[in-house]
């Protein structure tokens, strides 16, 4: 889930608060409680569908899942700095990593490009993007729409739909036990949501062409758009070590987790947050709450499985045990209760 446009200036800035001020995402434009009771009504009128992260459809002996997301308001960074080279790829792994916490081998995409002006040289970005978030997801671009709308859209929209395919029995069962290990895998920094809240701290007393201070970025605007890591690499070895749920962390960052089960979830050894975070969080004045409940600070999917498995997986990927699964509710990490 990315994030709705926040209030922004005409360069595509969020609109500065008060330095002393404590900024929320609600503040900042985007009211996560209010989205989630639109997205409500919605399902509400238009009937539940099986499956959670993507939609499931019997298909015989197998399932054809569908999911479909977009960029938000990275592309507000995107449009300040004239680049567009990585919003393709945070397309296709907004879509594509929920495939996989679905248990789901992600097969093609299909993208939504909506402008208020046709430009060759950005739509030739977006579809660089595209292609190495294809590649790197290991799935086809099939197809595509490029809609003019003018009096519609200001700049440009990217969204996508990915769909997959995955036996019956391949699919994860999608909840969680308690006593099951929780195994984090490494974001790749902000990722794709979360960014209203981001781009009004970072806009507060910077410019996204100022120079960055931290990491191996020429700008503050270069590091927030880092691309969405892609987690299909992830897929064979959950299988193989079966995995009971997974929670891609995006939109309402650490609760996603409450996505697996209405358990309590005790993360102890999360990964350490990226810079970006701490900067985001300095600038805007963000409580650390607030932090947990927006982004991924620094872990960017998680699974649940049988704790004699736990280690296993973690050793034959790149994750880490990073704590458990208990009976309850809420999500408890570095001294926060969610």
């Amino acid at each position: 889930m990315t994030d709705d446009d926040a209030r922004a200036d005409p360069d595509g800035n969020a609109e500065p608060e008060s330095d002393d001020e404590k900024l929320t995402y609600a503040e900042a434009g985007v009211d996560i409680e209010a989205s989630e009771a639109a997205t409500a009504a919605l399902i509400g009128a238009v009937g539940e569908s099986e499956g959670d992260y993507a939609g499931l459809l019997d298909i015989g002996d197998r399932y054809l899942a569908l999911a479909t997301d977009g960029v938000g308001t990275k592309l507000l960074v995107a449009e300040a700095l004239s680049d567009y080279s990585t919003v393709g790829i945070d397309c296709i792994a907004m879509n594509a990593n929920d495939l996989v916490a679905a248990g789901v081998r992600p097969v093609a995409f299909v993208d939504y490009l909506a402008v208020d002006d046709p430009d060759e040289t950005f739509a030739e970005q977006v579809g660089e993007g595209l292609r190495a978030g294809a590649d790197e997801a290991a799935l086809e671009l099939v197809g595509g729409e490029t809609a003019v709308m003018p009096e519609v859209i200001r700049g440009l929209d990217l969204a996508g739909t990915c769909a997959g395919l995955a036996a019956k029995d391949a699919i994860f069962p999608g909840e969680a036990d308690p006593g099951d290990a929780l195994v984090g895998f490494r974001s790749s920094g902000i990722h794709s949501n979360g960014l209203t809240l981001a781009r009004t701290a970072v806009t507060r007393d910077h410019e996204y062409t100022d120079a960055c201070p931290f990491g191996d970025y020429d700008t503050l605007g270069e590091a927030l758009l880092e691309p969405t890591r892609i987690y299909t690499h992830l897929l064979d070895p959950m299988r193989e070590h079966d995995v009971r749920a997974a929670a891609h962390v995006t939109g309402g960052g650490w609760t996603n987790l409450e996505r697996m089960g209405d358990y309590r979830y005790v993360v102890e050894d999360a990964f350490d947050p990226q810079p970006v975070f701490e900067f985001v969080q300095s600038e805007g004045n963000v409580s650390d709450e607030e932090m947990h409940r927006t982004f991924n600070m620094g872990t960017g999917f998680v699974c649940a499985l049988a704790p004699e498995d736990a280690e296993a997986l973690a050793d034959a990927t790149d994750g880490r045990v990073i704590g458990r699964v208990e009976e309850g509710e809420g999500v408890s990490i570095r001294g926060l209760e969610l």
